[in-house]
C-alpha cells in the first residue's frame, strides 16, 4: 500500500477502452475517482489513457463522445485495462480488439469490464474460471449464451487479475475498493467524500445495510475488514493489510473479531472463502482445483482438507 505524499508512490497506468454506444455515466464514475485521487494527493497516482480502434471520436449512448489518446495495440505499458460497453455487447466481435485483450492478459495486465464490458472479456475467452458480474440488463442473456461462467449478481467482483463491474454508479464503489487497496481506506474515503459518495456499498450487495445484516455487527472497523475480505477472495490479503484497511493494529482487529464475532479475523476470512467455495461446488462446473484457486487456496489437497474440517464432509460430496 502506497503512502500518499511519498516520492516513491506507485503511478498505476490505466487504460480505458470505451466501445461505441458506451454509457457516459459508467465512463465518468470509473475515471473521475482516479482524477480526483491525483488532485487530492497533489501527485500522479493514476495515469489514464483512452484507447480506440481508430483516431475518431467514440460515440456514447447519449450526446457525448470521447476522443481517444492511443490506438489498440500501441506499445504502452499498462497495469489495468478497463473495457466499457453499452448497447448489445453480445454482438460485439471486433477481432483485433479480442486479440489485443488476449495479448494483454498474457502480459499480466489486469483486465476489467464495466457495464457490458464483462461480456466482451467473456467473448474473448478471458473469464474462464473467474467469478464475474455484469449489468443486470445483460445478465440473463449472458447466462444463456455462456452457462459455464461464474456469474454473480453483485455490484463488482475482483477475482485475481480480472475486475468486473455492473456499471451505472457501481464503478464508484469499485474505485473506492481499489483506491483503498492501493492507498488505504482513509484516503479512499476522502476521494469518495469529494463526490459526496458517503454511502459506500460492498462488492457483494447493493447497500451497506446488507453487509451489516450478513456480518451481524455495526462496528465500522469490522465492516471495513469484511469488505476487503469479500473483495479479495481469490487472492487473500494478510492480517496486517486487513488491519490497515480497518485503521487498527493486527492485535486490535483480532480482539474486535473475537469479542464481536467469536473468532479471529483470519478464521472469519477462511470461513468466508470456504462458503464461496461451497456455493461454487453447488452451482458451477469447475473442477476442485479451479475452485480452490478461485477461492484463494494453493492446492486442491489443501482446499479439500480445510473444507472437510469446516463442513464435516469432503468437497466432492457436494457434486
Amino acid at each position: 500500500m502506497d503512502i500518499i505524499g511519498s516520492q516513491s508512490a506507485t503511478v498505476r497506468r490505466i487504460g480505458i477502452l470505451p466501445t461505441p454506444g458506451f454509457a457516459m455515466m459508467s465512463f465518468a464514475t470509473l475515471t473521475e475517482p482516479m482524477r480526483a485521487a491525483n488532485l487530492l494527493a497533489r501527485q500522479d497516482l493514476y495515469h489514464m489513457t483512452t484507447f480506440s480502434t481508430d483516431s475518431g471520436p467514440v460515440p456514447s449512448s447519449g450526446a457525448g463522445v470521447v476522443m481517444p489518446e492511443a490506438m489498440i495495440g500501441d506499445a504502452q505499458p499498462l497495469d489495468y485495462l478497463f473495457v466499457i460497453a453499452g448497447g448489445d455487447p453480445t454482438r460485439y466481435n471486433d477481432r483485433p480488439v479480442m486479440r489485443w485483450l488476449s495479448r494483454l492478459a498474457r502480459e499480466g495486465v489486469t483486465l476489467g469490464g464495466v457495464s457490458g464490458g464483462p461480456i466482451i472479456l467473456a467473448r474473448a475467452g478471458l473469464m474462464a474460471g473467474r467469478r464475474m458480474t455484469v449489468h443486470w440488463e445483460h445478465a440473463t442473456a449472458l447466462a444463456e449464451i455462456s452457462p459455464h461462467l461464474l456469474l454473480e449478481r453483485s455490484l463488482y467482483v475482483i477475482d485475481r487479475d480480472r475486475v468486473t463491474c455492473a456499471g451505472g454508479t457501481a464503478p464508484m464503489d469499485l474505485m473506492h475498493a481499489l483506491i483503498a487497496q492501493h492507498h488505504g481506506v482513509p484516503f479512499a474515503r476522502i476521494v469518495s467524500d469529494w463526490f459526496m459518495h458517503t454511502e459506500i456499498r460492498p462488492s457483494a450487495g447493493p447497500q451497506r445495510a446488507g453487509l451489516v445484516e450478513r456480518v451481524g455487527t455495526t462496528v465500522p472497523a469490522i465492516l471495513d475488514a469484511v469488505e476487503a475480505m469479500e473483495a479479495h477472495v481469490a487472492e487473500p490479503i494478510s492480517l496486517d493489510a486487513l488491519a490497515k484497511t480497518a485503521g487498527l493494529s493486527s492485535r486490535q482487529l483480532n480482539r474486535l473479531f473475537q469479542s464481536r464475532l467469536g473468532r479471529s479475523a483470519m478464521r472469519y476470512y477462511r470461513e468466508l472463502r470456504l462458503e464461496k467455495a461451497q456455493s461454487l461446488l453447488r452451482n458451477s462446473p469447475l473442477s476442485l482445483t479451479e475452485i480452490a484457486l478461485a477461492t484463494g487456496f494453493a492446492s486442491s489437497a489443501h482446499f479439500s482438507r480445510v473444507f472437510a474440517a469446516q463442513f464435516g464432509q469432503p468437497p466432492s460430496s457436494y457434486r
